[in-house]
């Protein structure tokens, strides 16, 4: 049996704010897992005010470069 996770399709606010900031290449340097649990971490919230709390931290994580999920994490 093989296990698939959905992949999460990007909303145009999230993909505005890497551009914004010039983070679209630290976003895509992660590896796909990181990518899709970032995105769908995000939508998983509720309010609105977790979600801008969740996209701030993955925007800092991304800025960074030294954190995942608030784990640090040594790109390869």
């Amino acid at each position: 049996m093989t296990l698939t996770r959905t992949r999460h399709k990007m909303p145009d606010y999230i993909h505005t704010a890497l551009t914004e900031r010039g983070l679209m290449d630290a976003y895509h340097a992660r590896p796909d897992y990181q990518q899709n649990d970032y995105i769908g971490w995000i939508l998983r919230a509720k309010r609105a005010a977790t979600k801008d709390k969740r996209l701030a931290q993955m925007l800092e994580e991304l800025k960074g470069g030294n954190r995942y999920m608030n784990m640090k994490w040594h790109p390869k």
